[in-house]
């Protein structure tokens, strides 16, 4: 196999040179850099990624603890996390928490045994345990999706990435206000999540704007899977004053809310209008099509690593928080007329505008 010596000597530089190149550990003129990739290529050189960590400290590797398998929305998060991992020449290992505490535990220090450089976690509904080994390890970590409330222990310590998720559910409560519906029930996640306390907020801000009392009966934990929707959805509509329109805290709540209301013989938007945080891609082909708020999930992830790779770059400075702001998707499964685009027979479907409410 050929060696670092046989780059060097075919591009006409010394060793040193093209360690500073695959390492990153010194600039090199253009010229010079590029001399050293076409060497390489030519040759076939592959480094020793074992000996470059033992010189560097680096495994240049990153540890995603996420429920990619259980929660769809997670699947276009690592999707963005790999992306930006290999785009910065980073492998990544996955492990799935199963939002499971003690789980979520474990596979943390499994990535760390890994050696990995950093880890990107989206933390379960009880991260104590998680959050006690991070510091306790100093192991540099992003914090990704759901966050860890300012007064927690260890808030101030980690960097986090996460979507807005108060003013967008607020602004799908106001619109199904302005529809004219005066009992909206609103199916929330797992309790303990960020985001299920935040889009909870954004419920009752909506129902306050619209000057609509909060009324408890309405609002139903779904535990963000779809038997929980499912489960949730059935007891909205069992009350003897059920709601008129109904709020999914996420993509899977969403389908098993649609599968209860099928189940009671309910259309939608004709017996009760929906809408749900979370767009996915189905979304739009749904009969009728489903009026979703639309996290940019593929960014977070790439977010969360560039977050990851200045913290590695930059251990001593202070943790901050980036919030990335969501799109409303209007379609029709909120009872609005259908004002897509109609496409021709020989076109195929097309994206309806995201824009204002009507």
């Amino acid at each position: 196999m050929p060696t670092m010596a046989d780059v060097a000597r075919s591009a006409g530089v010394s060793v040193a040179t093209v360690s500073h190149v695959l390492n990153g550990t010194r600039p090199v003129l253009p010229h010079t850099r590029q001399a050293v990739l076409d060497a390489i290529d030519e040759l076939g050189y592959t480094p020793n990624t074992l000996a470059r960590s033992l010189v560097t400290s680096r495994t240049r590797s990153i540890g995603l603890a996420v429920s990619a398998i259980s929660n769809p929305y997670f699947t276009e998060i690592l999707q963005g996390v790999e992306a930006a991992a290999l785009e910065h020449g980073y492998g990544l290992l996955i492990a799935d928490p199963h939002d499971d505490p003690g789980h979520e535990r474990k596979v943390v220090q499994l990535l760390h045994e890994r050696r990995v450089d950093g880890m990107i976690v989206a933390p379960s509904a009880d991260p104590g345990a998680l959050v006690a080994y991070l510091r306790r390890h100093d192991v540099p970590a992003v914090l990704l999706d759901r966050v860890l409330d300012d007064r927690a222990e260890g808030a101030q310590r980690f960097d986090q990435v996460c979507a807005e998720g108060t003013e967008p559910m607020t602004r799908l409560v106001t619109h199904l206000a302005g529809r004219g519906h005066r009992r909206i029930g609103l199916v929330a996640g797992r309790p303990g999540l960020s985001t299920t306390g935040e889009r909870i907020t954004g419920y009752r801000h909506g129902l306050a704007a619209a000057g609509l009392p909060f009324e408890e009966r309405l609002l139903v934990h779904g535990d963000s899977e779809s038997a929980g929707g499912e489960r949730a959805t059935a007891a909205l509509m069992s009350l003897a004053a059920p709601p008129t329109a109904l709020v999914t805290g996420n993509n899977a709540m969403t389908i098993g809310a649609l599968r209860a209301l099928r189940e009671r013989g309910l259309t939608v938007p004709g017996d009760i209008a929906l809408a749900c945080f979370d767009d996915f891609a189905w979304a739009d082909l749904f009969s009728p099509r489903l009026t979703a708020i639309a996290q940019p999930s593929k960014e977070l992830g790439a977010t969360a690593v560039r977050v990851l790779l200045e913290r590695l770059d930059a251990p001593d400075r202070p943790a901050r928080t980036v919030r990335l702001p969501c799109t409303f998707v209007h379609r029709t499964s909120c009872g609005c007329p259908d004002r897509s685009p109609r496409p021709d027979a020989s076109e195929g479907p097309q994206r309806p505008e995201r824009g204002a409410d009507s």
